[in-house]
């Protein structure tokens, strides 16, 4: 039997060698945005083999769109320098294709890491003023964010433009702009967080304008042969807020863009939401925009299982099933997985010695294969 998981898959110029992808995890271990040896150890653990494209954490843009003080960046010369280090690392010794996830906090930035409480900082903890398409507060408690002007919408535009012209630089193969979890450009999609009377708010057309915007800006100054693509959140779990009807609408216009694929997760842009967590609960979403869209997909949200995320795959849900935990879990989660449907996929030359070809006496169906 054929695995359609772990059958080839191209985006423009790059060809992975299976629909498993690792996601972006922040890490909160960056020093003023630069990677540290622990994302040598992080990133450099999955590339071994644990899917064919590792995705970096969400990389801000600028360090006010920064979540916490710890979060990784790509707005300074020694950001793009340590970022450069890890990612050569990756490639040297792993066989895992290489993206990055670019994003900007907006109204939920300046915030303590997750590990220290995630609440919002004093300002005798360093905090700074955040942005936000309307000045509303992500819950109770957090500050209000600066409506943003005509002239903060093109600096944080040029920023996004900035930062993919350094990921590009530092070798990355492919770039996902952040479109979801509440953080900028999906408080512009939001109707939660956006009630703009300008341009840029109130009809989904209107609400939309600024991140195709940011996204059409990023795609000129990205390799033609490079593909890129954008997380989104299809809907936000609260009466009032995004649809998946806007989110279809949404990436069509971003497939007019030269959009290569969405990544479809949901919720995190009002605390009120009411997800109905449950293994691969984003499917549908991500089923409804390839089909209305016609667009690739991604699909990321408590998939654990490797028949499951066969399934996924093998019946047209989504182009590419997404892991976060499920990888921390089992940095080696596509070698079971392979092995459980019969098939095969990539391992570091110095990881073969592990590979179950080499082992028949622990897996003896091997033997009158590899005879």
């Amino acid at each position: 039997m054929t695995s359609a998981l772990f059958s080839p898959i191209t985006l423009r110029g790059l060809t992975l060698p299976n629909r498993v992808v690792v996601s972006p995890m922040c890490q909160y271990a960056s020093e003023d945005g630069s990677a540290t040896d622990w994302h040598l150890q992080h990133l450099g653990s999955f590339s071994l083999g644990a899917a064919g494209l590792v995705i970096t954490e969400m990389t801000m843009v600028s360090r006010v769109g920064r979540i916490s003080q710890k979060c990784a960046g790509l707005y300074s010369d020694e950001n793009e320098k340590a970022l450069k280090r890890v990612i050569d690392f990756c490639k040297t010794f792993g066989v895992a294709k290489q993206g990055v996830q670019i994003g900007h906090a907006g109204r939920k930035g300046s915030t303590q890491p997750p590990a220290q409480g995630g609440k919002p900082l004093k300002p005798e903890e360093g905090a700074w003023e955040t942005l936000g398409p309307s000045p509303i507060p992500f819950g109770e408690g957090w500050p209000l964010p600066r409506e943003m002007n005509k002239t903060d919408l093109k600096q944080v535009l040029d920023e996004f433009v900035s930062a993919v012209q350094r990921a590009d630089r530092v070798g990355y193969d492919l770039v996902e702009i952040h479109g979801g979890h509440g953080y900028l450009l999906n408080q512009f999609l939001s109707p939660l967080a956006n009630q703009r009377s300008d341009e840029y708010g109130g009809s989904v057309e209107k609400r939309m304008r600024y991140p195709l915007e940011v996204f059409a800006a990023c795609r000129e100054v990205w390799p033609k042969d490079k593909p890129m693509g954008i997380r989104v959140s299809a809907v936000d779990w609260v009466d009032g807020g995004t649809t998946v009807e806007d989110t279809v609408a949404f990436a069509k216009e971003l497939k007019k863009l030269g959009c290569d694929f969405v990544d479809v997760s949901s919720g995190n842009v009002d605390l009120r939401q009411k997800v109905p967590f449950a293994p691969a609960f984003n499917a549908p979403f991500a089923e409804r925009v390839r089909r209305e869209a016609d667009i690739p997909t991604m699909v990321v949200g408590l998939i654990t299982k490797a028949r499951e995320a066969e399934e996924i795959v093998a019946s047209g849900k989504a182009d590419m099933i997404v892991i976060g935990r499920a990888a921390m879990w089992d940095p080696r989660w596509a070698w079971h997985a392979a092995e459980e449907l019969g098939a095969e996929t990539p391992y570091a030359p110095k990881t073969m010695p592990s590979h179950p070809k080499m082992r028949p006496q622990v897996f003896p169906n091997r033997a009158a294969t590899t005879a």
